[in-house]
């Protein structure tokens, strides 16, 4: 990606090292978040025998069954290290945006971004949207996407700095107003 300044593998898609969490690992599940390692099972698929992690995604409770053999194939990843975290926030401040100008391939592009699990992907869609903002209302759906992001975003920075959401939230709102932007007011309340 030409319009990022970050170069690092684990924030643009986690670790290429082979998927091996033990119970109690956190974890993030790409479009739903952190989670949590519970359980390892083994069952058999395709005729073999297959590792499975059991993960809890903390916020909602919703349960994943992930095939280890597939757990880079579905995005999953360790949560980024908090010195990452300053990387991200620092691509609110100063990094630069390049998106559409139509609604389909903006959408598009943001829905494929965020289907990446990368939290420095979910930084450029919250930004995207955040700019976008400024000089129109947002869409609905493009309104649920930001809400996505946010979350997203917020509660992986808390989990690696290890804050409360509050003050995760804060640190992105910061770093989005030394850009000069702020979070739109939402008209109606999102519920979760």
């Amino acid at each position: 990606m030409q319009h990022t300044t970050l170069n690092s593998s684990y924030l643009l898609g986690g670790t290429s090292e082979a998927m091996d969490y033990k119970i109690g690992d956190k974890v993030v599940y790409p479009n739903h978040g952190v989670g949590v390692i519970e359980q390892i099972n083994y069952g058999v698929l395709n005729g073999r025998t297959e590792r499975y992690y059991m993960i809890r995604v903390v916020v909602s409770g919703l349960r994943v069954m992930v095939p280890q053999s597939n757990a880079a194939t579905v995005g999953l990843r360790s949560v980024i290290r908090s010195t990452d975290t300053s990387k991200v926030l620092g691509f609110l401040e100063k990094g630069k945006l390049n998106s559409h100008h139509d609604w389909k391939h903006r959408f598009k592009e943001n829905s494929e971004r965020m289907r990446t699990g990368s939290l420095l992907e979910v930084a450029v869609v919250l930004k995207s949207l955040v700019s976008l903002s400024r000089s129109k209302p947002l869409s609905f759906r493009e309104k649920k996407m930001l809400e996505r992001a946010k979350y997203l975003l917020v509660s992986e920075m808390a989990t690696a700095r290890n804050l409360t959401s509050e003050n995760a939230e804060g640190l992105v709102v910061k770093s989005l107003a030394k850009a000069k932007l702020q979070f739109p007011q939402m008209q109606e309340t999102l519920e979760s």
